[in-house]
């Protein structure tokens, strides 16, 4: 390669890399819709596939048909389970009477013995302002959700109409051989398909055992904390527990210790023991992911996509040890 070839090689890729940083930078606001489209491309994959090759459909009839289908499937419920959950909050009926009088026992016994007031002018404003921004930040993810489902719908459309140009191109700028592109590829439809159907289906077997649970022991809006129960599987660590725990000490502040101490062990022994063995058999069937890159990956995805990073966070992490492994057998075992 001359000098000149290899200056146009080198300028060629400065400027793909500038311009993609730009591009990245100022689009990732849709990056969100991008990523559920790939994810629902994944799932209806080999229908598009069947509709157009076996049966000989148009493509633009067949991804009409797909949408269509997601749309009663996927986005349809979504809406209302959202719809659900902010009318169950708005009829909340939750005996507060006795909380009360604990709460403010709490506070004349930290009167008495430090002189503060807990319940003073500017602790209530803070508690308001807080309120306040939580508020806003849910109204605003209601609506950045409607967005997203938009951007969603338009980005898979054109996935599916153009899928084997789309699949063809991206595989060929893969830079791997063609065993190691096959695997990488293979990779990334598998844990994709998995963790779009396993981890629903988690949040969904949880919140009906939690559901349970809530309704023997006299959880008051059970359906709700349901709910609650099934988007709390989702998060790492603490899962079901940012649930079921405060409902455990708004019993016993409430002097309810038999629900209190019922609702713990229920909690704890059954409802966090579902969710290994839940997750262990998904695991298996779907794919054997290592439950550490599981729950960091949950973590790394939260912080760089939201919520769709639940799905692409342990994806980024186990292509990242599957890119060591090829480099090694590629690069590091060839030259011993």
């Amino acid at each position: 390669m001359t000098s000149k070839e290899k200056y146009w090689k080198y300028s060629l890729i400065f400027l793909i890399l500038l311009l993609g940083a730009l591009i990245i930078k100022e689009m990732w606001m849709f990056v969100n819709g991008l990523l559920g489209a790939f994810t629902l491309f994944v799932l209806v994959r080999k229908q598009m596939i069947f509709l157009t090759e076996k049966k000989r459909l148009n493509k633009v009839l067949a991804a009409v048909l797909i949408l269509l289908e997601i749309a009663a499937i996927i986005i349809l419920p979504i809406y209302f389970i959202a719809w659900v959950l902010v009318a169950k909050v708005q009829t909340i009926n939750m005996d507060l009477t006795g909380l009360t009088d604990v709460i403010q026992h709490f506070d004349s016994l930290i009167q008495a013995k430090f002189g503060y007031n807990l319940f003073n002018v500017d602790n209530l404003t803070a508690v308001t302002g807080y309120a306040t921004k939580i508020v806003q930040v849910l109204i605003s993810q209601v609506s950045g959700m409607v967005v997203t489902t938009v951007v969603i719908i338009f980005f898979l459309y054109f996935m599916l109409v153009g899928y084997k140009g789309i699949e063809q191109y991206v595989y060929d700028l893969l830079p791997f051989n063609e065993k190691d592109r096959k695997e990488v590829t293979f990779e990334i439809y598998r844990l994709v398909r998995s963790n779009a159907i396993g981890i629903p289906l988690l949040a969904v077997i949880q919140g009906f055992v939690a559901y349970i649970g809530y309704l023997i022991f006299g959880v008051p809006s059970a359906f709700l904390f349901a709910l609650l129960t099934c988007f709390a599987t989702i998060i790492p660590l603490v899962g079901t527990g940012l649930v079921w725990f405060p409902l455990c000490v708004y019993f016993a502040l409430t002097g309810n210790w038999v629900g209190a101490i019922g609702l713990a062990i229920f909690s704890a022994v059954i409802l966090t023991n579902v969710d290994n063995v839940i997750r262990l058999i998904l695991q298996k069937k779907l794919a054997d992911t290592h439950p550490l890159i599981t729950v960091f990956g949950v973590i790394l995805g939260l912080n760089i996509f939201g919520f769709w990073g639940v799905i692409f966070g342990p994806l980024l992490l186990s292509l990242f040890f599957l890119l060591i492994n090829i480099f090694k057998r590629e690069y590091l075992d060839k030259d011993q």
